[in-house]
C-alpha cells in the first residue's frame, strides 16, 4: 500500500484526484509533524511512499513550474537513492531528473539557497522528503518548483501561513511592517499557483496507475 507524504493542502487535494484511496499525510511544514506522520503512515501498513508536492528551486536554470523527480534525496549529508520502479510510476522517465535536499528549516533567502546548491549539488530542497527517505520502505519523490534559487521569499511567506493555510493576522502584521514585500508576494503566489497547475496538468496526462 502506497502512502504520501505532502506538505500543504492543496497539494493533498491534488494528489487526492488521482489517487483517491491513498492515505495522505501533511506535515504543515512543520519537522516534529513530518516525522510523526510518515511514522502514521508505516504503521498503518503502507509499504512504500511518496513525497510529493512543491519545492524550493535551488539552480538557477530551474524555473517556477517545473517538474522533476528526484532519483536521490540528501538528509543530514548522507545520499539516501529513491525506488526505480515506484518512481516510474510516477513518471519518472518523462521528467527531470537529480538530487533533493532536506531542510527542517524554510531554506528562504538567495543566499541560503546558493549554498544548500553549491554543498549538496541537490536541484530542489523541501521539508518533507528526508523523512519518506529515512522511514526505511522504498520510496519516490515527486516535486514542482514553485520558488525559484534567484529570489529571497518574502517574510509574509512564513508570517502569514499556519497548519498550512493562510493566516491573517500573521499576514496583516507582516504587510503592515514591511508593505515593501507586497509586489514579492504577489510574484510567489502568481509562482505557486504555476506550479500546482503544472503538476495537476502533468499527472493529468501521466496518471499514476490506481494499485501503485
Amino acid at each position: 500500500m502506497l502512502g504520501v507524504l505532502t506538505g500543504l493542502r492543496q497539494e493533498a487535494r491534488i494528489i487526492r484526484r488521482f489517487l483517491p484511496d491513498v492515505p495522505v499525510a501533511l506535515s504543515y511544514a512543520d519537522p516534529i509533524r513530518a516525522e510523526r506522520e510518515t511514522q502514521r503512515l508505516v504503521d498503518i501498513g503502507c509499504t512504500h511512499l511518496l513525497s510529493f508536492g512543491c519545492a524550493g528551486g535551488l539552480q538557477p536554470d530551474l524555473a517556477p513550474g517545473t517538474v522533476l523527480s528526484a532519483n536521490h534525496v540528501i538528509v543530514d549529508g548522507e545520499r539516501m537513492e529513491c525506488d526505480e520502479h515506484l518512481s516510474q510510476h510516477f513518471g519518472a522517465e518523462r521528467l527531470l531528473r537529480g538530487g533533493v535536499l532536506h531542510s527542517d528549516v524554510l531554506v528562504a533567502t538567495q543566499e541560503d539557497k546558493h549554498y544548500a546548491a553549491t554543498s549538496s549539488l541537490c536541484l530542489a530542497v523541501d521539508m518533507e522528503s528526508g523523512y519518506v527517505a529515512q522511514s526505511g520502505l522504498p520510496f519516490a519523490v515527486l516535486r514542482v518548483i514553485c520558488d525559484d534559487a534567484e529570489r529571497s521569499l518574502p517574510p509574509a511567506a512564513t508570517e502569514g501561513m499556519r497548519e498550512g493555510k493562510v493566516y491573517l493576522p500573521g499576514l496583516l502584521k507582516s504587510l503592515l511592517t514591511a508593505p515593501q514585500q507586497i509586489p514579492s508576494l504577489m510574484a510567489l503566489g502568481r509562482d505557486v499557483s504555476l506550479a500546482q497547475k503544472e503538476i495537476l496538468d502533468f499527472l493529468t496526462a501521466n496518471p499514476p496507475p490506481l494499485d501503485v
